[in-house]
């Protein structure tokens, strides 16, 4: 007792001792300034503080969570804190999961760790615990990880996942309790978790069958909005229930559904200011129609449309709200929109970032809403895609900052792309060998929106050189211009005939945009021709002066990688300004891009285009003006000229109609790759289109690679003949659909 009462004063001596100091200093510290250190500290220049205040300092710096220890050391009348942090993660690694830069981007997140975290144990078993969720999440059962950490210096560590997978949990059966109406086909397209198919499960749209848990709340409410798709306004998706058995590592799932009965459309009522836009003009355009099945999707559709007519006025932040009344006699639905359009909005300013090479006058010349502009949204919508088709950017993006009532902001963010390509191209034939395809061209030069290009072709049987520049907006007009030189040697072999042909000329071109879509000029060429027969026995040579006036039109939403949109191109070339030749070549294309995303809930693209070209003989045409039949620009399957004119009947091939369709899929969309089927058909005559047809099919994978895009075409002619040149495979870099 006696002993506990001489110790309690030094205790108290111990603890409200003090010391005066006259300077503090803080040792070792990179996460928090020196000024934030002094306000944690409360120091103040000869000041006493006692050992209990420095005990509560060190203990206010602990709660920031970056230090492994503290150390507190006086001298001189000096106090010193020396900190020994924890270190960085510097260095991420996943193996035996996930390996796409993409997928573990987004792993990372989820898991919350990422290159700069501070690293601790206790943070790390808390990472370990996420990661094994999103495991189990994935279907993943009994999963293993491990955690390894290499010390990189005193201040860095590297942090490497080892992941062993658990058993894959394989869907066996999926049961929609109460669908009558709807089925499991219906379900199909929408739905994350299916049934295992059969067999040849790893065929592309085969069901694997493997269960992501992660996904089974959203399946319900994908089935929930098919059925809103098919008029179920009632419709009841209870959340999956699954059963597993672990010892076969299989699940049946069960979903309970209430369809309730199919609603039609009944009246539609838009209450809006007649004054801004007029109801009686949107109503012809709604797709939800009187006595049709009610679509959640379409009802969305003609939101976006109401809301695109009243934006478009100047009504940047208008609110379309809408009303669905059920009649449940006559299972029909009133919709009633209400539209509040607010104030009238005006740009303010139009604020460029990301263009670390492209000059913001290129920029500024496609985004179609300047300062003091009335904002419209198709013209927003149209400034987006108009920047996509420059092709100068890999990613655009076009954000609305209110300022006021009455003015916004527009911020334009881009992501440059690599526009100056070295293009390398070729296959082989039995009739042409080898072929390369070279050129170098910058679309983009000095970031002015020039384009500059030089290109080589070479094969035995054609060496081509050409060099050009256009400008697509001269002054930053509505008018552009483009010139080009070029020298070309082809030669064509017939079984008892050679034909060599040599061409040296130039081009000049004027255009000027009729809107912001379409687009009209023309091109003045002149041409020194020479052909030569049979080993120099025969020599033709002849000028061709022609002037080539075109109409163009492109809306589609990008020049990289189109989703939606239509290409169209008409040209006539008039030779016969001077020179030698005389003749009419009339040249048409169409393309059409299409995203199926919305139908099937998938990146996958149709594309389609057709060509017809015709020559009528004003009075000279020489046999190098013929069209040929075959390659990529036409029907795969067949070597680039494979059907063109016989040397002995001396007349060119005067008709040729070619068509493509595509089905494009994602393969690698992280590193822009992609695959695709490809069926072509094709016709082509001397006076008449069906006098050679031909057709081929195969497969082709894309990839869009920093030098630019590059296609392995893999090919089948479908109906060859005995004697035409084939070909099974082709590269090509620099050319598209």
């Amino acid at each position: 007792m006696y002993k506990k009462l001489l110790y309690l004063p030094l205790l108290v001596t111990y603890l409200f001792s003090a010391t005066q100091y006259s300077d503090i200093k803080f040792e070792g510290l990179s996460q928090i300034s020196q000024t934030i250190a002094i306000e944690t500290s409360e120091f103040k220049k000869n000041t006493s503080y006692s050992e209990q205040q420095i005990n509560n300092t060190i203990k206010s710096f602990y709660k920031f969570g970056y230090f492994n220890n503290i150390k507190v050391t006086t001298a001189n009348d000096i106090l010193t804190f020396t900190f020994i942090e924890k270190p960085f993660i510097s260095a991420l690694k996943m193996s035996g999961y996930k390996t796409r830069e993409d997928d573990l981007e987004m792993l990372y997140k989820s898991i919350r760790v990422k290159k700069g975290n501070m690293y601790s144990p206790s943070k790390m078993a808390k990472v370990k615990e996420r990661l094994l969720m999103a495991l189990e999440q994935e279907g993943y059962i009994n999963s293993v990880v491990e955690i390894e950490v290499e010390n990189l210096s005193t201040s860095s560590v590297a942090i490497e996942f080892l992941v062993n997978k658990g058993e894959e949990i394989i869907i066996k059966d999926v049961n929609y309790a109460g669908a009558k109406e709807l089925d499991a086909s219906d379900f199909s397209a929408t739905t994350v978790n299916k049934a295992e198919d059969c067999c040849f499960t790893w065929v592309y749209g085969r069901n694997d069958g493997e269960i992501q848990f992660a996904q089974l709340e959203y399946d319900s409410m994908r089935i929930k909005e098919k059925y809103l798709s098919e008029g179920f306004l009632d419709s009841i998706v209870k959340t999956p229930f699954v059963k597993v058995d672990f010892n076969t590592n299989t699940a049946k799932i069960d979903i309970a559904i209430k369809e309730g009965v199919q609603y039609k459309v009944g009246n539609t009522v838009i209450y809006l200011d007649e004054t801004i836009v007029n109801p009686k003009d949107i109503y012809p355009e709604l797709k939800l129609k009187k006595t049709r099945i009610f679509n959640i999707d379409k009802l969305r559709k003609d939101i976006e449309y109401i809301k695109t007519q009243v934006a478009n006025k100047g009504y940047a932040f208008v609110d379309v709200k809408y009303d669905i009344r059920k009649d449940t006699q006559k299972n029909t639905a009133d919709i009633i929109y209400t539209v509040s359009p607010g104030q009238k909005v005006y740009i303010n300013d139009v604020i460029i970032s990301g263009n670390n090479r492209t000059l913001d006058r290129v920029i500024r010349r496609n985004v179609y809403l300047a300062p003091e502009d009335l904002f419209s949204l198709t013209d927003f919508k149209d400034s987006k895609n108009a920047l996509g088709r420059t092709g100068f950017f890999g990613d655009v993006r076009i954000e609305k900052k209110q300022i006021s009532n009455s003015k916004m902001d527009l911020l334009v963010t881009v992501q440059e792309a690599p526009t100056g390509n070295l293009i390398l191209g070729g296959g082989y034939g039995s009739y042409d060998g080898f072929m390369v395809n070279a050129a170098i061209n910058d679309k983009n030069i000095f970031g002015s929106g020039l384009d500059l290009g030089l290109s080589l072709d070479w094969s035995k049987k054609t060496t081509s050189f050409t060099s050009s520049l256009k400008n697509p907006s001269i002054n930053d007009s509505i008018y552009s211009g483009s010139v080009s030189a070029f020298n070309t040697t082809s030669d064509v072999t017939h079984d008892t005939y050679e034909l060599t042909t040599e061409s040296t000329g130039m081009t000049v071109g004027i255009g000027r945009k009729l809107s912001r879509h379409s687009s009209i000029g023309a091109t003045y060429a002149l041409t020194q021709t020479k052909e030569i027969y049979d080993d120099n026995t025969t020599n033709i040579d002849y000028v061709t002066s022609s002037i080539t006036p075109y109409i163009n039109f492109n809306n589609t939403d990008s020049y990289q990688l189109p989703r939606n949109g239509i290409i169209v191109g008409t040209s006539l070339k008039i030779a016969g300004l001077g020179g030698d030749s005389k003749y009419l070549k009339s040249s048409t294309s169409f393309k059409y891009f299409k995203g199926l995303d919305d139908y099937l809930n998938f990146d996958a693209i149709i594309r389609y285009k057709a060509k017809v070209n015709i020559l009528k003989d004003e009075g000279f045409i020489a046999q190098g003006n013929s069209f040929y039949l075959g390659g990529t620009s036409s029907v795969r399957g067949y070597q680039s000229h494979a059907f063109g004119p016989d040397l002995s009947t001396d007349e060119p091939y005067k008709k040729l109609f070619s068509t493509s369709v595509e089905l494009s899929f994602p393969l690698i969309p992280a590193a822009k790759m992609r695959w695709g089927l490809f069926y072509d058909y094709g016709m082509i005559g001397e006076n008449s289109f069906t006098q050679i047809k031909r057709s081929g099919a195969g497969a082709l994978i894309e990839w869009n690679s920093p030098v630019g895009p590059l296609q392995f075409i893999f090919s089948e002619p479908l109906d060859a003949q005995e004697g035409d040149h084939t070909s099974n495979f082709e590269f090509s870099l620099g050319s598209k659909f």
